[in-house]
């Protein structure tokens, strides 16, 4: 899930995030929606969602314009912008198999059955 994903970093690296990902298979998993949750996913230090490194992996992913480009203000009862986060963080495109690339070494970590090896 691109949840996990956000908070990957390529370990031994100063630079190493957020890391690209190359699909070989993916799938979409449905998930409940729970706006309280996926807020806090926004707003919270410690689970805080890199906005920016999301964008640039939506990106990455062909899924451009899935988000607006800023958290927009009030964003915790903005109905439309959570659900369209929830689908990402949680449901949209769950990589099965592929690569993870850190953008400092270019080393490669391996994706399969949805487990990425960092070793």
């Amino acid at each position: 899930q691109l949840l996990t994903h956000n908070m990957l970093m390529a370990p031994g690296t100063k630079n190493g995030f957020p890391l690209a990902i190359e699909v070989e298979k993916m799938e979409t998993v449905e998930s409940e929606f729970r706006s309280e949750f996926t807020a806090r996913m926004v707003q919270k230090p410690v689970t805080q969602v890199e906005y920016g490194a999301l964008l640039q992996t939506l990106a990455g992913l062909g899924m451009d314009g899935t988000l607006p480009p800023a958290v927009p203000d009030s964003y915790e009862s903005n109905e439309e912008f959570l659900r369209a986060l929830h689908h990402v963080l949680m449901e949209a495109r769950r990589v099965i198999d592929g690569t993870l690339v850190c953008p400092e070494t270019g080393k490669r970590f391996p994706i399969k059955d949805g487990i990425p090896s960092m070793l």
